[in-house]
């Protein structure tokens, strides 16, 4: 790197002292001695390029020289050579072309040296050259090193105009390259003193939007007066878009209201931008004064617009402002898609108007394919299948049908299961030299479902997989739900696996079936395999299929395995229900793994849920056997308060079970709360109870809430168990 001062004072080691120059009289070249070789790096185009300049060092010569130079290093030393040589002066321009190769390299430290010596050599024209080079390194792309030359300028005292910070601006917002570097070049802006233009807040408000700081950006926008600024037509374009897109359509509508406020008039990319976006988000109202004003504006609507506002006309089954617009459209002479046409149809078609959707078609000479199958849609939908078959042998004689126009009827027809017209249909699609498509297999798979033909079915997915295409969804379930019902497993295994990998969702109703069916035959771990294909390709797995492999799984010689079957629900995303709960915590009862099901009834109960009677009675029984009953104390606090699950058997098992592990104050709380519920200890519990002198002084206040009066007596009653009176 060059240093600040003359080039004199520091000369780069790679110079031998010894080098002479000759007298220009004598030899008119430049005699270098032969030790500069010696140390200089092996460049192979240096020597020849320094013998070539001889006596004719002069700023457009190098530059000629340092522009043919492809290497950087080369071109470095060349610069460096030029420096030494007795009445040569570097110019901008020549600095020019050393920084524009270092920064084209991506040699920035390098190049910001050389920034810093043209500056203090005080070069004529430097600050052209320095904007030049912040032109040059954007158009370029290289923005990291337009943005180091703006920083050295400022560095320099020099104060750049606002129309280059605006220039860095814009190409970092359309590169977008982010917040930071955007900030970045801001605040050189404000360091250098620059107040910023409109143009400058915009390229901020947009790349505030574009990383989802939308409250700044709007605070950014309220303000702009401040800053001494007027929003234009970019402004509000920028802030409606961003609001939009952020989900707050009724604050861009305020923006708008604003803008018309103002009277602003806006350039032509505002309405194509904004008239869209508020059609899409169903506020017709805004996109058509809008519209309006565009007009007036004399700007001419393209069909991108027209289409989106018919769109959203016929959305809110405004079909005569949408035929009308439509109408305006044609005369412009502006051919709108298929789309547009789609959508008038489907309008009239809501409104039960088909009539009037076939004269629009048959009056605007429409000859594309889609506009009709949308009306061919709507005459099966409304059940008017004559009229729809008449429609599709007008497009087979005009040659506008394809093979969905032909589908569609047949479709009808499979799912009424109309089979024989269906492949009558197929036929006559076949001999008008149309090709059966995955649509047309889906169809027929349907149909031979609901007709209980479930080979047939089979056969025709079979046919359809040899071709490597997938059934629709609703055929796909169809085919899944009909095999389990017909008990082959197996098969519906083969077509569930084919279209996983393909990515294809099954409905939960015929996925629960076909869970159930494989876990009924025993294969537990094929069960499993199909959650995790499920998941992968996005069915939804319901609790239900969940709780069915888990409770196969618990009841198998597997069962050791329920944990680690928890843990791929839990990683699935899946939230354990009542019944997953209790299937767990019997299988770890069966497990004799006391701690974990104590774990997971005090999860259970945590979160509201209780467990059903058969599992917490089951529970009770193993705890009470190895005396830890206090491992579920506050859940069966919870239990006993809230809810009315303990019944008489168990609040025998808990007396007995705490008064033995030494809780006789809770046992006593609960024989209380199961003396008040009208029941009586067993024999067991009771004879325990009484072996205790504090329990003698109480007895009498206890058993008065027996009733006395039954047929039995309570010896008897006590003897027997029984749980009421």
């Amino acid at each position: 790197m060059l240093s600040p001062s003359t080039f004199l004072k520091r000369i780069p080691k790679w110079v031998n002292l010894k080098a002479f120059i000759s007298s220009v009289s004598c030899t008119n070249t430049i005699q270098i001695n032969p030790e500069i070789n010696q140390n200089t790096p092996n460049f192979p185009d240096f020597d020849v390029k320094i013998q070539s300049l001889g006596n004719k060092l002069y700023p457009d010569n190098l530059i000629k020289v340092l522009k043919s130079t492809s290497d950087v290093n080369s071109a470095v030393k060349i610069f460096k050579w030029a420096a030494l040589q007795r009445k040569f002066n570097h110019t901008a321009d020549t600095y020019y072309w050393i920084i524009f190769k270092l920064g084209m390299a991506g040699n920035v430290e390098e190049m910001e040296g050389f920034c810093q010596n043209m500056v203090k050599e005080r070069c004529t024209g430097e600050e052209d050259v320095l904007v030049s080079l912040v032109d040059a390194f954007v158009r370029n792309c290289r923005l990291n090193e337009a943005m180091r030359v703006l920083f050295n300028m400022n560095l320099a005292g020099i104060k750049p105009s606002i129309d280059v910070f605006n220039f860095v601006l814009g190409a970092l917002v359309e590169e977008k390259r982010g917040f930071q570097d955007v900030v970045f070049v801001y605040k050189e802006m404000v360091k250098a003193g620059v107040a910023p233009s409109i143009d400058t807040l915009n390229y901020l408000l947009e790349v505030l939007f574009e990383t989802d700081r939308v409250d700044s950006a709007f605070d950014q926008y309220r303000r702009i007066n401040k800053k001494g600024c007027r929003p234009d037509g970019k402004t509000f374009e920028i802030v409606i878009k961003g609001l939009i897109a952020n989900d707050r359509v009724d604050d861009s509508v305020s923006i708008l209201h604003e803008m018309l406020e103002l009277g602003c008039l806006p350039e032509l990319s505002f309405y194509r931008t904004t008239i869209p976006l508020f059609c899409r988000e169903d506020r017709l109202e805004e996109g058509i004064r809008l519209f309006r004003r565009m007009k007036e504006s004399n700007f001419t609507p393209d069909s991108f617009i027209y289409g989106a506002l018919i769109q959203c006309l016929c959305k809110q089954l405004r079909l005569d402002e949408a035929v009308n617009l439509l109408e305006e459209m044609m005369e412009s002479q502006l051919e709108g898609d298929n789309n547009v046409f789609v959508d008038v149809v489907n309008g009239f078609c809501k409104l039960g108007k088909i009539n009037e959707a076939v004269k629009l078609l048959e009056d605007k000479h429409v000859l594309e394919t889609s506009p009709h199958n949308a009306l061919l849609r709507c005459c099966c939908d409304a059940d008017k299948f004559l009229m729809a078959k008449g429609l599709l042998e007008k497009m087979s004689e005009r040659n506008i049908d394809d093979c969905d126009s032909w589908n569609i009827l047949i479709r009808w027809l499979c799912e009424r299961e109309e089979m024989v017209k269906a492949y009558e249909l197929l036929g006559r699609m076949i001999i008008s030299s149309l090709i059966p498509d995955y649509a047309t297999y889906s169809a027929l798979v349907a149909g031979n479902c609901r007709l209980s033909k479930y080979e047939d079915a089979l056969q025709l997915f079979l046919q359809l997989h040899a071709k490597c295409w997938i059934l629709d969804p609703a055929s796909y379930s169809e085919l899944i739900e009909g095999l389990c019902r017909g008990e082959k497993y197996l098969e519906a295994v083969k077509v569930f696996c084919y279209m996983s990998e393909n990515r294809c969702s099954l409905q939960s109703l015929p996925f629960i079936m076909l869970i159930k069916g494989i876990c009924d035959m025993g294969m537990i771990g094929e069960a499993v395999r199909l959650q995790s294909l499920a998941y992968n390709s996005g069915t939804s797995c319901v609790n239900a299929t969940y709780n069915y492999v888990m409770l196969r799984l618990s009841k198998s010689e597997q069962g050791r395995h329920v944990l680690a079957f928890l843990s791929r629900m839990l990683v699935q995303g899946s939230n354990l229900n009542t019944e997953a709960y209790c299937i767990l915590i019997q299988s770890l009862i069966a497990q004799n793994r006391i701690k974990d099901c104590s774990m997971f009834l005090n999860v259970m109960v945590n979160k509201g849920l209780v467990p059903d009677s058969d599992t917490l009675y089951n529970l009770l029984s193993c705890l009470a056997k190895h005396s830890q009953l206090y491992l579920i104390s506050v859940s069966l606090d919870k239990l006993a308060s809230d809810c009315e699950i303990l019944d008489s058997a168990m609040y025998n098992i808990l007396i007995n079970g705490m008064w033995k592990e030494g809780n006789k104050n809770d046992a006593r709380r609960l024989l209380d709360l199961m003396l008040e519920k009208g029941w009586v200890p067993d024999a067991m519990t009771h004879g325990l109870l009484i072996g205790s002198a504090d329990m003698e002084e109480k007895g009498e206040g206890m058993l008065a809430y027996v009733d006395l009066s039954t047929k039995d007596g309570v010896g008897d009653i006590l003897a027997e168990g029984l749980g009421e009176t």
